[in-house]
């Protein structure tokens, strides 16, 4: 039996309800509750059906001194940042990482040269591929072990309209049962265009009738072929910024002497090396508007919690909306109108799962998808999920 799934990355719950995106092909829609972070959280998620503190997948960067590959690094720490830290020295890492030092082939030097001996990235590997992903075993290392003939269409080989004609072209020669097709656009197009309704419809609209015939092709192959479409999150729209390197900065602490942080798009990553830092850094969090503080029993429940915090020992969300001015991932130059990472209970957060059969277990959250494709399968999932 065909089985065709399509994840479309930032595809909001927002931005399909109540249109008509497929509805006569996939008549059963609901929205996903996502995980706290980015990509490099939610996707593990999906392909392995437990959260980041079960899979090992969540930031990209964590904390890891004793067995940093960019230890090396530390041999340049008597050069000015007018020498280390540049576009070219930053360029060079990035080669480096992706050529010789086997951080695979998206590796990008986001952190700067001078922190980065501080830490590791987790992303060596293709998470796509068997054994992609670190602490737990993937649907694709499922299919491997049951014999489940599939293939994998990913932005790492080819863009979505490449990725579309490719899995038109296998389908039709039945190169496979399980058809998984990974379809990235959508996420930088809702980054730079969230907030103009007839852009989005006109995308939506392209992404309708291109896979109308992924569809088509499927059920010429098997007549009973089955579809779905989910999503890792979604897109909030950005309405104020705040400079929160430059707020902790002009506390006149040193990094990493004193402390180290991480300044993702939506929150701010931190480690304490002395009490002094510890105390005027919560200080000022706690009393900035723009964002609060995640309590341990938070992170536990949103299954994020790491006992050995090698993604901070604190970490400082904003509130929906806002969006840190300058971080390691979005310099001054880009300014995008939509931002995803924010807390899950953001309405704007929620993914989409839509279906063309009602699946017979809950598909709540996006960890649920795996369950979905092992059912689709006919496999025994091995999922052990905390309680």
């Amino acid at each position: 039996m065909v089985t065709v799934f399509v994840l479309i990355d930032a595809l909001g719950w927002k931005y399909v309800e109540g249109g008509d995106f497929l509805t006569d092909l996939l008549p059963i829609r609901k929205p996903l509750r996502t995980v706290l972070g980015f990509s490099s959280g939610a996707i593990p998620t999906i392909l392995t059906g437990v959260p980041p503190a079960q899979n090992g997948h969540w930031n990209l960067f964590y904390y890891d001194p004793q067995t940093s590959p960019f230890r090396w690094l530390r041999y340049f720490q008597f050069l000015p940042d007018f020498l280390l830290d540049t576009r070219v020295s930053r360029k060079i890492i990035k080669e480096l990482g992706r050529r010789v030092l086997g951080m695979g082939p998206l590796f990008d030097c986001s952190v700067s040269p001078r922190l980065l001996p501080l830490f590791n990235y987790v992303e060596k590997r293709n998470i796509y591929d068997p054994k992609g992903i670190v602490g737990a075993s993937s649907i694709f290392d499922q299919f491997i072990a049951r014999g489940v003939p599939y293939c994998s269409y990913t932005y790492h080989e080819a863009s979505d309209a490449e990725i579309l004609r490719q899995a038109e072209h296998d389908i039709r020669a039945r190169k496979a049962e399980f058809f998984f097709l990974y379809l990235s656009e959508m996420d930088m197009f809702l980054h730079m265009h969230c907030n103009e309704p007839g852009e989005v419809e006109k995308r939506l609209q392209w992404y309708d009738e291109e896979l109308r015939k992924i569809f088509a092709v499927a059920r010429e192959v098997d007549s009973e072929a089955t579809f779905a479409i989910a999503s890792d999150h979604g897109m909030t729209p950005v309405q104020r910024t705040f400079d929160l390197v430059k707020e902790i900065e002009s506390l006149g602490l040193r990094m990493p002497e004193d402390y180290l942080a991480v300044y993702d798009s939506t929150m701010g990553r931190f480690w304490f090396f002395n009490d002094r830092a510890r105390q005027a850094i919560l200080s000022r969090l706690q009393d900035l508007p723009c964002g609060r503080l995640l309590t341990d029993a938070e992170l536990h429940q949103l299954g994020i919690f790491f006992a050995d915090r090698r993604y901070g020992q604190v970490v400082f969300l904003l509130h929906p909306g806002w969006l840190i001015s300058d971080s390691d991932f979005n310099g001054p130059s880009w300014r995008p109108v939509g931002m995803h990472g924010y807390h899950p209970d953001d309405s704007y957060s929620d993914g989409v799962f839509l279906t063309s059969e009602a699946p017979t277990m809950p598909v709540e959250s996006i960890a649920d998808v795996y369950l979905w494709m092992a059912e689709a399968t006919h496999i025994a999932p091995s999922v052990e999920r905390a309680s």
